[in-house]
């Protein structure tokens, strides 16, 4: 059985158990009151047992993880504290990755993948136009078509709007004007950057759930500091990572030890502005998840920031320092405070307030799935390195990875967009031999009775039609073959 992860120091030493860590849990704490170094120290104490980690980066400082620590009087001070006498430091192992592919390996997915629901919300579409959007979908499928990035979904679309009276029937009214602000959406996420992340070869889960060769887990770290300037694609991708484990790990229960820890942080940007069909599939991944030995935990500033539905699912509660500069902030002391069993040592409302860098408010559960009476708690310090790493130390880190090379090249396969490219050229050739076939049949006519002056004029008023359907032709399908 896995030892329990040392979190800190109460009256007593404060543990993680291994058993319970799939029931998921919450850091939290205000700007500067030691979220990131708590994060850090739970991302090794899973590492050490042998599971893998996956961690948002929001400012990189988590990269030094992958680096061991440098001797400093602060941490010199907590491990004389602590009395950690075998204290020493360390770095561990290590994978960067990028949606951009910049300071990563690429991270990608496709469209299919994503599926409408999740998509509609990362275009922030109304009812309407995700009902579009879902029909597209269905369209794709009947026919056996792949769709994969952003020109495949520009082409189905296009498809869809060019023959709705014919779908109409089978799937119910398209709206010409739904269509319109679908493509419109889709130019805007190009812009910021999704066209890098809907491709492939797609993520394969596994490589994230590895162990190096001293049995540690893997600390995955995706670079989102740049991410994080598009709110909708970076809450959008985590919540996919958390379906797609969702649908292809098998049930294990309840495991000795999780087979993956997440952690999520800036986490109310998954929650914001999610209409409720969304906030229900979440709240159900989450409940569900564990049995599939996966624990999710959420590192934001205040409690609240997340859905009452999910936060009661968060057994394991780290709570670093809150501010109480107005009523809203004394509001929300207030609710963080009765999350926890009380100590009736002291009051966990007062004690928010004077918490110092480091220390928090820590509940965990015990072996029997119950919280534990908060502890006022002496954080363990980390092992690796506070704070980012060198660029050139990221870059060999990347060349030396269990899976460099793997990702870096795209693979563009043929899918719905070449599938109606290839259709429309045909219907092009096709009616390029009935035209010419008209000019011959007219010729005949010509030669059998047509004066010269007849003849011309004919001719020149069927060049003339034959011109303005070739430009109708391109209007309606020429799209999907980049002609104007």
């Amino acid at each position: 059985m896995a030892a329990p992860i040392f979190m800190g120091l109460a009256e007593s030493p404060v543990y993680l158990l291994p058993t319970m860590a799939n029931r998921h849990g919450l850091v939290a704490g205000a700007t500067g009151t030691g979220k990131t170094v708590t994060l850090q120290g739970l991302a090794e104490g899973f590492s050490e047992i042998g599971v893998p980690v996956f961690a948002a980066d929001i400012k990189g400082d988590l990269s030094g993880i992958s680096q061991p620590g440098k001797s400093h009087p602060k941490i010199a001070e907590r491990v004389t504290a602590m009395q950690l006498d075998h204290f020493q430091f360390m770095g561990f192992s290590t994978s960067f990755w990028d949606v951009f592919g910049e300071q990563g390996h690429p991270v990608r997915t496709t469209i299919s993948d994503m599926g409408p629901l999740l998509l509609s919300r990362l275009m922030q579409l109304n009812d309407t136009q995700q009902g579009v959007l879902t029909l597209v979908f269905r369209v794709a499928d009947d026919n056996g078509w792949l769709v994969l990035d952003l020109k495949d979904l520009r082409a189905m679309l296009q498809y869809v709007a060019e023959n709705a009276a014919e779908f109409q029937t089978l799937y119910g009214n398209i709206s010409a004007a739904s269509v319109g602000a679908i493509q419109r959406r889709l130019l805007v996420l190009e812009e910021q950057g999704a066209d890098k992340l809907f491709a492939e070869p797609v993520l394969n889960l596994d490589d994230l759930m590895q162990t190096d060769a001293n049995g540690r887990g893997m600390i995955n770290l995706l670079a989102a500091d740049k991410l994080m300037q598009s709110p909708q694609l970076y809450s959008t991708f985590l919540l996919w990572l958390l379906a797609e484990l969702f649908e292809q790990l098998p049930e294990v229960g309840d495991p000795e030890k999780p087979k993956i820890v997440l952690f999520f942080d800036e986490a109310h940007l998954i929650f914001d502005d999610a209409p409720k069909a969304l906030l229900d599939k979440i709240e159900q991944v989450v409940r569900l998840i564990r049995s599939k030995g996966v624990g999710v935990y959420f590192v934001t500033q205040n409690p609240t920031d997340i859905p009452e539905s999910v936060l009661g699912q968060l057994g394991n509660r780290i709570q670093h320092a809150l501010r109480a500069y107005t009523a809203k902030d004394q509001k929300a002391i207030k609710a963080a405070a009765e999350t926890f069993f009380d100590n009736p040592a002291f009051s966990s409302i007062d004690v928010l307030t004077q918490l110092g860098v480091g220390e928090a408010l820590v509940s965990m559960l015990d072996e029997k799935g119950r919280p534990q009476m908060v502890q006022r708690t002496l954080i363990k310090p980390p092992k690796g390195q506070i704070g980012p790493i060198e660029a050139s130390q990221r870059q060999q880190l990347l060349k030396t990875s269990l899976v460099a090379g793997v990702y870096e090249k795209v693979v563009d396969r043929e899918s719905a967009y070449e599938l109606l490219s290839e259709r429309t050229e045909a219907m092009q050739k096709k009616a390029l031999e009935a035209e010419s076939e008209t000019v011959k049949k007219a010729a005949k006519r010509t030669r059998r009775g047509d004066t010269a002056f007849e003849a011309f004029t004919k001719s020149a008023m069927r060049a003339l039609g034959s011109q303005v359907g070739r430009r109708l032709l391109r209007g309606l399908l020429g799209s999907l073959l980049g002609k104007k």
